[in-house]
Parts: C-alpha cells; sequence; structure tokens
C-alpha cells in the first residue's frame, strides 16, 4: 500500500502538467489566429476609411477645434487662402491668410472653413496677379467647392483672406453673398505686404449691412511665414483688444 500511494501521486501530477500545457497550447493558438485575421482585413479597412473621407468632404470644409470656454458663442474662422509662388516669401506649402486663421482659431476655441474655388488659381505668382485683376475688373464671382450648412449657428464669423491689388480676393465676395450674416459679428484678418487690411472693412459692411463689422488685423503675409512666434503674439493682442472669445 505504501508503494502504491506515491505511484498514484506521481500519476496525478503527470495529468496536471498536461492539461496546463494544453490550455497553454491553446491560448497561444488562439492569439495566433485572431492577428492573421487582423493581417487579413486591410482591405476593408482602407475602403472604411475612404467612405469616411467620401463623407467628410461632401459635407463641408469645416474643421473643429479644441473647446475652448466662449459663453456659448459659437464661433467659425472662415478664409481664404492660397500656396504656391507668393510675394516675399516663395514658394510655400501652407498659405499665410491659413497659418493665421488656424492661430485665431485655436486661440478662440472656433471651427474652421477654408474658401476654396473650383478653379485653382496658378502657382506662379505673376499669373495669379493677372488672373486676380482680371476678375476684379469683371466684378467677378468664382465659385467655391463647398459651403457651411449650419451658418446659422454660428454668431462670430472671422474671416481672413490675402490682399490682391488693394481688395479682398473675389471668392471671398462669393462667399460673403452666399449667406445671410444678419444679426451676427464678422471680424476681418488679413495678410499683406505693406498695404495694411486697405478698405476691405467698409467693403464686407457694404456687403453685409445688418451685421456687425469689428476693427480687423492686417499681418505682413512674410511675418505669418517666417515669424510666427511674432504672429503669435500679435494675434494674441489684437484678440484680447478687440475682446474676444476664450481670451482669459
Amino acid at each position: 500500500m505504501k508503494r502504491i500511494l506515491p505511484l498514484l501521486l506521481a500519476l496525478s501530477m503527470c495529468f496536471v502538467l498536461a492539461a496546463c500545457g494544453n490550455s497553454e497550447n491553446i491560448e497561444t493558438a488562439g492569439t495566433a489566429g485572431q492577428t492573421a485575421l487582423e493581417e487579413e482585413s486591410p482591405a476593408a479597412t482602407e475602403e472604411s476609411e475612404t467612405l469616411d473621407e467620401v463623407q467628410k468632404t461632401e459635407e463641408s470644409n469645416i474643421q473643429q477645434t479644441e473647446d475652448v470656454d466662449t459663453d456659448g458663442t459659437k464661433i467659425l474662422v472662415a478664409y481664404f487662402s492660397r500656396t504656391g509662388e507668393n510675394y516675399s516669401v516663395g514658394y510655400i506649402e501652407k498659405g499665410n491668410t491659413h497659418i493665421i486663421a488656424d492661430m485665431i482659431a485655436e486661440q478662440a476655441g472656433a471651427d474652421t472653413f477654408e474658401i476654396s474655388t473650383v478653379a485653382p488659381y496658378p502657382d506662379d505668382y505673376d499669373e495669379c496677379t493677372e488672373v486676380a485683376k482680371q476678375e476684379q475688373e469683371e466684378n467677378a464671382r468664382p465659385e467655391l467647392t463647398a459651403s457651411v450648412e449650419n451658418m446659422a449657428d454660428y454668431d462670430v464669423i472671422f474671416l481672413g483672406y490675402p490682399i490682391w491689388w488693394s481688395d479682398m480676393p473675389m471668392a471671398v465676395y462669393s462667399f460673403l453673398e452666399s449667406y445671410d450674416f444678419s444679426g451676427k459679428t464678422i471680424i476681418p484678418f488679413c495678410t499683406h505686404e505693406g498695404s495694411g487690411i486697405s478698405s476691405t472693412e467698409s467693403s464686407i459692411a457694404e456687403v453685409c449691412p445688418d451685421t456687425e463689422v469689428l476693427e480687423g488685423l492686417g499681418i505682413r503675409g512674410s511675418i505669418a511665414q517666417n515669424s510666427q512666434d511674432e504672429a503669435k503674439e500679435t494675434v494674441e493682442g489684437w484678440l484680447e483688444e478687440i475682446g474676444t472669445f476664450g481670451q482669459e
């Protein structure tokens, strides 16, 4: 009997070890199987991402910024900006006005909307100035690629643009004439290389007579592009001066 007891204990230990080994193998196989399935589905992932991108493009060019306390005021930064060859800064991948628009949106907790035209402007600076001059002479209204579907939701619109031939690009007039801004506040800002904001504040007021137009900001495109710390300080100081939302 004493000999049989150790033998039974040894057999029991073998069964326990075998069961543990089988359990470990099952977990490993399950993990390997899951990884294989994930690796086999990149096409499905790409298709889903593509559908999401198409849906976002169809809705609008609006991008949302992280929430900032704005006392319930809904703010939009709408801007027209141009890449390619620009005066005094050469070829650029992000437009001067776009840079300032992003700074304002970050400080004010605003959504952003890029005003863009169906027919793109030439990358060459001289060619672009000729097209812009012709549009101005013809009082053209270039067709835009997208619209703000929920414009009625916004209380304040920061409106940004470069100064072309002492005026706003005609695409900005297309934008302004596409909505009813009655009862809203428009705050203009522009990039330039010496002309300042020109007479664009009064031009906006003429197009939108039932809208409050606040004092705008004019900043050199070369500063926006090459001295962004200085540009940011200028933007922050201006927002504080006009008492804009999101400033402490």
